[in-house]
C-alpha cells in the first residue's frame, strides 16, 4: 500500500529511532518537506498521507481518489479538511497526548520567566551589568512571587490539567474557564469567562484553534483582564489578536505575555512582536514541544495509528470517517 510522509524534516528524524515507522511504512515515500503546488502530485496514487504541518484540503483530496487515510502527527487538526475527508470516507488519525509533559513544563517555564525576569537578568549579566553594581545584587526588573496569585486556564483538557497541577504544587489557585462552545452545558466547577478575567493574575491558552477561538484574545478580552495580570500562549498563535496584544503591553495594561506560537510560522523578520521594543514579552520559536522524548511519542503514535486502521479499528480518528 503506497503511502508519503509530506513533511519528515518537522520533527528532526535524524535525533530519533525510526525503524519502527520506516518497518511499518515500508516502501513509503519520505519527503523532507512540501510545498503547497506540490502536495497534490506527491500524493498521487497514495492511499496513506502523513502529515505534520502541511495542508491538505478538499482540492487535493479531489484530485486524490485513492487516499483513504490521512495521520496528522500533531494534535492540531486546522490543516487538515475534516468535513471533506469525512463526505470521501478518508479517516483522519491525529495523535494525543505525546506532548503533555514537555508542553506542560514549557509553559511553566514561560510563567516563571515572567515571574522573575531571569532571562533578562541573565542577559544583563553576560553584558557585565551585574560586575558594574555598586552593590551584590541587581533589582532592575520587577519580581513576583506566583504563590497566592491565581491561574486561569482554557482549555482543561489533558495539557491544561498538567499545568493545573504544577501551578498547585507552587501554591496557586487555578481557576478554569467555562466551555467557548456556543450552547454548551455550564459546568459546576467552570468559571463564567467575565469573572474568570476578572480573577485570573495569570491566564494560559491551551485549547484548540476552532471558529469560535480564533481571535479569542481581542481588545474586549485584554481590555478585561486585571491590570498588571499575565497572558500564557502555548497552543496556536491564531487565537491571539497579535495587534490587540501588543496595543495592550505597551499601554501596560497586561503585566506581561509569553508566548511560543504566533499566527505565522515561521513569522516575516518585520513582524510586530519581534522587533524588540515591545515591553514584557517573551518568544520562543515553537519550541515547547521539541523535547526528544516527546518527539519520539508522537512518532511511536503515529505508527499505532497506522496500524490499527489496517487493522480495521482506526484510533484517535477525528473526524468520525470510515
Amino acid at each position: 500500500m503506497q503511502g508519503v510522509f509530506l513533511d519528515i524534516e518537522t520533527i528532526k528524524p535524524s535525533e530519533l529511532d525510526l525503524s519502527a515507522l520506516r518497518a511499518a511504512l515500508s516502501g513509503w515515500t519520505f519527503h523532507d518537506r512540501t510545498a503547497p503546488e506540490q502536495v497534490a502530485e506527491r500524493l498521487a496514487g497514495a492511499a496513506v498521507a502523513v502529515t505534520n504541518k502541511v495542508v491538505i484540503d478538499r482540492a487535493t483530496m479531489d484530485a486524490c481518489p485513492d487516499l483513504k487515510f490521512i495521520g496528522i502527527s500533531a494534535t492540531g487538526t486546522n490543516n487538515v479538511d475534516l468535513d471533506a475527508a469525512r463526505e470521501k470516507g478518508i479517516v483522519v488519525s491525529n495523535v494525543v497526548g505525546y506532548s503533555t509533559a514537555t508542553v506542560a513544563q514549557h509553559a511553566v517555564a514561560l510563567m516563571l520567566g515572567l515571574a522573575t525576569q531571569w532571562h533578562r537578568y541573565d542577559r544583563d549579566v553576560q553584558q557585565g551589568r551585574w560586575s558594574e553594581s555598586t552593590m551584590f545584587c541587581r533589582m532592575d526588573y520587577p519580581v513576583v512571587d506566583l504563590a497566592g496569585r491565581t491561574l486561569g486556564i482554557i482549555g482543561y483538557g489533558a495539557l491544561g490539567q498538567q499545568v493545573a497541577a504544577i501551578a498547585r504544587a507552587m501554591g496557586m489557585e487555578v481557576l478554569v474557564a467555562a466551555s467557548l462552545r456556543p450552547g454548551a452545558s455550564p459546568a459546576p466547577d467552570r468559571v463564567p469567562l467575565p469573572e474568570f478575567l476578572r480573577r485570573a493574575d495569570v491566564i494560559s491558552l491551551h485549547c484548540p484553534l476552532t471558529e469560535d477561538t480564533q481571535g479569542l484574545i481581542n481588545d474586549d478580552f485584554l481590555a478585561a483582564m486585571r491590570p498588571g495580570a499575565f497572558l500564557i500562549n502555548t497552543a496556536r498563535g491564531p487565537l491571539v489578536d497579535e495587534a490587540a496584544l501588543e496595543r495592550s503591553l505597551r499601554a501596560g495594561h497586561l503585566g506581561g505575555a509569553a508566548l511560543d506560537v504566533l499566527s505565522q510560522e515561521p513569522p516575516p523578520a518585520d513582524h510586530p512582536l519581534l522587533r524588540g521594543d515591545v515591553p514584557n514579552l517573551i518568544v520562543t520559536p515553537h519550541s515547547a514541544w521539541v523535547s526528544t522524548e516527546c518527539r519520539q511519542r508522537m512518532v511511536d503514535q503515529v505508527v499505532k495509528n497506522i496500524q490499527a486502521w489496517r487493522s480495521g479499528q482506526p484510533v484517535n480518528v477525528v473526524n468520525q470517517g470510515g
